[in-house]
């Protein structure tokens, strides 16, 4: 990272920690919505082989998986790199986990559920501290992001717990 420099207004006050404003990020992080944008109408324009019986809400582990570009049959290949650090990746990692756990999907490897409530619950505890503190720090994009998935997993955890 560049050195920081003081504010235009004068010199830094020791005291106080120093901003280095990343002008970029607002075009990355553009980049990186139509880069999913893409992904998510990729994976549903081709059929998702999987096994018969879903998430328990189809709705938000699905829209959270393929948002994060983790849909069925989704794994990285040699050579394809993971997407860079954002924002959005957060989010949306967080909420693929809380998905998860929610669902009624099987490990892979053992056969036993995935569901824990639990976990589930707290990540999305942690997706309510994320905008907690980031509050007034956010994009109108970031902000919308954060509220829908938000929304969605609380819906789809009342209803798993229910």
């Amino acid at each position: 990272m560049a050195p920081d420099q003081p504010p235009a207004g004068g010199p830094a006050e020791p005291d106080r920690p120093r901003l280095h404003i990343d002008a970029d990020w607002k075009r990355q992080a553009q980049e990186e919505k139509e880069r999913l944008g893409r992904e998510v109408e990729q994976a549903r324009a081709r059929p998702a082989p999987g096994p018969a019986s879903g998430p328990a809400s189809p709705g938000a582990a699905g829209a959270a998986a393929a948002a994060a570009g983790f849909g069925a049959g989704a794994a990285p290949q040699a050579g394809e790199g993971l997407p860079p650090p954002s924002f959005s990746t957060l989010v949306q990692t967080l909420a693929t986990q809380a998905a998860i756990f929610m669902s009624d999907q099987a490990d892979p490897e053992t056969g036993l559920s995935l569901r824990n409530l639990d976990l589930a619950k707290h990540h999305i505890d942690l997706l309510r501290v994320l905008e907690e503190k980031t509050r007034g720090n956010l994009t109108e994009q970031e902000k919308g992001l954060l509220e829908t998935v938000l929304y969605d997993l609380l819906m789809a955890y009342v209803e798993s717990a229910g």
